[in-house]
């Protein structure tokens, strides 16, 4: 398996039909680097798409999701980058709410 140490959300949509040499231009340019184990994830602009680039310390893998129904909870503001955990890109990938998984789900007065 790819090992993955950092998850990464870019909040800018990216053309979908873009290659992984355009993808890992995008990474570029928004993060300032293609780290080694990390992932870079994008959607399209309805957010029914997305593309995951990473970088596994040799090369670079670009995989591509597609929701037959629904979409990706995809924050709205596109100035900004986002660090994701494991749990949260596990709840991302299925189209779920991943903002409320780890700290933002714990429920701290009654």
């Amino acid at each position: 398996m790819i090992r993955i140490d950092t998850v990464w959300l870019g909040v800018e949509p990216l053309d979908m039909r873009a290659g992984t040499e355009a993808a890992l231009a995008r990474v570029v340019r928004v993060f300032g680097a293609a780290h080694p184990h990390h992932a870079y994830l994008f959607a399209n602009r309805r957010a029914n798409r997305m593309k995951v680039l990473v970088h596994d310390g040799i090369g670079v893998w670009l995989a591509a999701r597609r929701l037959n129904q629904g979409k990706f909870v995809w924050p709205q503001d596109a100035s900004t980058t986002l660090s994701l955990t494991h749990p949260q890109l596990d709840a991302l990938v299925l189209g779920l709410p991943w903002q409320r998984i780890g700290e933002a789900g714990v429920i701290r007065l009654l």
